[in-house]
Parts: C-alpha cells; sequence; structure tokens
C-alpha cells in the first residue's frame, strides 16, 4: 500500500505543479493581452474628404448623385458646384426630387429646395455646399472639408 500511497503523492504533487505552472502562464499571457491593447492606436480613421471626379464634358446638365462620397454634383450651362447628400437632420441619403428642383429626404420627410435650404420637414439646416475646384488633369476635384456659400460656382 505504501507504494501506491507514494505514487498517488507523486500524482498529486505533479497536477498541483501543472496547475500552478499553468496558472501562472495564464495570469502573464493575460497581462500580455492588456498590455498589447494599448499599443495599437484608437483612432477612427475617417474617409479622404476629397473626391477627384470625371472631367467637366463627362456630365450633363443637372444633378448627378456622386455615391461613394454622399454628395451631388450640379451642373448648369458651364458651371459646376456640389452640395452633400446627407440629410441634416439624421443623415439619411437625400434624393432628388422627381422634378429636378430640389432634393427630398426619403427618411422623414425633409424638403430642399434647388438652393439646398429647408423648405418643410425636420431637418434644422439646409444642405451644405462644397467647393469644386479644376485639379491638374482637368478633372474636377470637391472638397468636403471646404463648405462655402450656394452662390459659389466652379466656371469651366
Amino acid at each position: 500500500m505504501n507504494s501506491m500511497s507514494g505514487a498517488n503523492s507523486n500524482r498529486r504533487d505533479f497536477f498541483q505543479l501543472v496547475l500552478g505552472w499553468g496558472a501562472a502562464l495564464f495570469a502573464f499571457c493575460a497581462s500580455l493581452a492588456g498590455a498589447a491593447r494599448f499599443m495599437i492606436p484608437n483612432v477612427l480613421y475617417e474617409p479622404n474628404q476629397r473626391c477627384k471626379l470625371l472631367k467637366p464634358e463627362e456630365y450633363e446638365e443637372g444633378a448627378t448623385f456622386i455615391a461613394e462620397s454622399r454628395l451631388f454634383l450640379v451642373r448648369k450651362g458651364n458651371t459646376f458646384r456640389a452640395v452633400s447628400g446627407v440629410c441634416t437632420h439624421l443623415g439619411c441619403t437625400v434624393l432628388r426630387n422627381s422634378k429636378g428642383n430640389g432634393f427630398h429626404c426619403p427618411c422623414h420627410g425633409s424638403q430642399f429646395n434647388e438652393n439646398a435650404v429647408v423648405t418643410g420637414g425636420p431637418a434644422p439646416r439646409p444642405l451644405p455646399w462644397y467647393l469644386v475646384e479644376l485639379s491638374r488633369d482637368g478633372r474636377l476635384v470637391v472638397n468636403a472639408a471646404h463648405v462655402v456659400a450656394a452662390d459659389k460656382y466652379l466656371v469651366v
């Protein structure tokens, strides 16, 4: 019986040793994981505020929706301007009116005239107009970080 008692004792010591080292290893790895969290930057990367579009002659008269930037490029003759396609109420994407004389928000019913001024609904502010420039290669560039007055046009 003593030999069995010694074997059980060795087995018990072995399990205690393995569990002890296992717990220590787990605690060490958990602390490393917590420290590694601070190695990753806690930033919000925002999309580029500048959008390079096609050449002016490639756009038809009226408003063209640019989906990737959520804006409308408005062409009237040889002038261009860009208006945000994001409703100032809760951020839904606005649509062009069927008559082509303004915009409306399908989410909560805000209405905007052709100058993006609120004419109805819950939107608190007009849609912002963005700076439109011509790049060196002759393409239109919209800078959404630069809000301009509604009467500011790019003449091509």
